[in-house]
Order: C-alpha cells, then sequence, then structure tokens
C-alpha cells in the first residue's frame, strides 16, 4: 500500500509540473524520406560514435551530445537541415554530426513600437508611441514561416497603427485609448496567429502633442470650464430674483406691512439713549376717528 500511495504521489507531481508549461513535443515520421545511402549511415555512425566518447566528461575534444533546454523553451531539432522533432525542457540528445539544435523562447515577450507620426482624422499631428505582449505558440512557424517575426510584428503594428488612429480624432486618441487599443489588437491578432504567434494585448503608451496643439486644447478646456461657470451664475441669479420676487409678493400685504411697522418703530427706540419723542403718521382711514 505504501509503494502504490508512493507511486500515485509521483504521477501527481508529475503531472503538476507538467502542467507548468505546455507540450510541444512531437516527432515527424521522416523514414518515408529519400534515403542518402553509404554518406547518410556513414555520417550518422561518426556522430554517434563521436557523441558517445563526448558524453565523458574527461574526453575533451569530441563534442557532447547533450544539450539543457531551459524551462520557458523548446527545441527544435533538425537532421541533415530537415525538422523533424520538437522538444521540451530537459536534456536533450542529438547527433553532434548530423543534427543541430535551436532553442526557442515561448515565454511571453514585450515589444516596443517606435514613435510613430500620425495624421489624425482632424488634420493633426501627433506621435504615438505602443507596445506589444506576445509569445510564440507555433515554434515551428515562428522560426521557419518567418524570417524575423520580431521584426515583423513591429512594422505590421507600425502600419496598422497609422492606419486606425488616422480614422480617429485628437480628442478619440485622448479619451477612448482603450478603444483604438482593441481595435489595434484586432488588426494584428489574425495576422500574428499565422506567424505561430499570440498577441495577448496591444497598449497605446503615449501620445506626444505639440506645444501648440497642447496650449489650444488647454484654451479650449479653460473656456468650456468659464462658460459652464457662467451659466451656474446665471441659473443662480434667475432663482435669486424668482426667491426675492416671492418675497416681496408676500410683504406686500398689510399684515407685513404693519409688522414692519412696529420693528422699525422698536428699533428706532432702542437707539441711542435719553427721552424720545417719535411722531407716528396715521393712515388716512384713521384720521377722521381721530379728529372726533
Amino acid at each position: 500500500m505504501t509503494l502504490i500511495c508512493y507511486l500515485l504521489d509521483d504521477i501527481t507531481v508529475g503531472i503538476a509540473v507538467r502542467g507548468v508549461q505546455a507540450s510541444y513535443a512531437r516527432e515527424l515520421d521522416i523514414s518515408q524520406d529519400i534515403p542518402h545511402g553509404f554518406y547518410e549511415t556513414m555520417m550518422t555512425c561518426i556522430g554517434n560514435t563521436m557523441g558517445f566518447f563526448g558524453s565523458f566528461p574527461c574526453i575533451v575534444c569530441c563534442p557532447n551530445p547533450y544539450h539543457k533546454v531551459r524551462q520557458g523553451n523548446v527545441g527544435l531539432v533538425t537532421k541533415f537541415g530537415k525538422f523533424y522533432k520538437c522538444v521540451d525542457p530537459g536534456l536533450v540528445k542529438v547527433n553532434p554530426v548530423t543534427e543541430d539544435l535551436k532553442k526557442i523562447d515561448i515565454t511571453i515577450q514585450v515589444t516596443e513600437i517606435p514613435k510613430q507620426d500620425v495624421i489624425t482624422k482632424d488634420n493633426v499631428s501627433v506621435n504615438l508611441e505602443s507596445v506589444i505582449y506576445w509569445h510564440v505558440v507555433d515554434p515551428y512557424q515562428a522560426v521557419y514561416g518567418v524570417s524575423d517575426v520580431n521584426h515583423a510584428l513591429i512594422e505590421r503594428a507600425s502600419t496598422s497603427l497609422r492606419d486606425v488612429c488616422g480614422g480617429h480624432s485628437v480628442q478619440d486618441l485622448i479619451e477612448n485609448r482603450e478603444a483604438i487599443s482593441e481595435e489595434l489588437h484586432e488588426i494584428i491578432g489574425p495576422i500574428a496567429k499565422s506567424w505561430g504567434v499570440k498577441i495577448e494585448s496591444t497598449l497605446v503608451k503615449d501620445i506626444t502633442l505639440s506645444q501648440h496643439l497642447q496650449e489650444s486644447l488647454s484654451s479650449a478646456a479653460q473656456a468650456k470650464r468659464l462658460g459652464e461657470s457662467r451659466v451656474i451664475t446665471s441659473k443662480a441669479e434667475v432663482e435669486a430674483a424668482k426667491l426675492m420676487r416671492d418675497a416681496a409678493d408676500i410683504l406686500n400685504t398689510p399684515a407685513a406691512i404693519q409688522i414692519r411697522y412696529l420693528e422699525t418703530l422698536q428699533s428706532m427706540s432702542r437707539n441711542g439713549s435719553g427721552p424720545k419723542t417719535i411722531f407716528v403718521p396715521l393712515p388716512p382711514s384713521q384720521v377722521g376717528p381721530a379728529k372726533n
């Protein structure tokens, strides 16, 4: 039972380790290829013999047939210049005479796109900088299908960046940067896939405007803020006028006038010291009864 548990643990660990990096290992059947007869057999035997002696560290005159493929890389093995095997990370044995090993990095790469001069839809010249995050998903196609996949991505992204940004105004470039990055990703993604590469994301990193354009945009923003403040002030004045009119209508009633009249008399009597004489006019309606 203990032995079975150990075996199960080893299998679980092996699966977990293999799950860290996707396996690209495959081998083509080259038995159907046209044989090269004696020369191929001779060179293969010589390579095997040299590799056998080279596997001993003390024999330095023969090449070592074992090579290390680090994690995050895969190896492409060619025999007489023809690809026939892809290997995963680890120790790989190759024939030092007839076979070659090429290591390919499949981790995510960050490629900066050089600054591009773009004419926007409203005929404004701006400088744009962007970046691409990508990684190899088909090592064979990325190596043998494209001469330089990194340079190809840079050129394609530069052209697409000018095309996409040329269809937008400066205001769109500033406010909708994420939408433009997504549009750029949709254009580059399918093409990169045919090169054995997957585009993870594309980002517009920086937008550089001329000094004159920056001043114009600043003036426009300042004018917009000034207009908004004037609108707010005007609305406040209208509301204040309405409130004052309502207050005047309320104070125009006889009862309100009488209250203000009494408040004025009370205020006059409190000002200063000593005896005071206050003449109070009577309204016309009360003049007749007062004479009687």
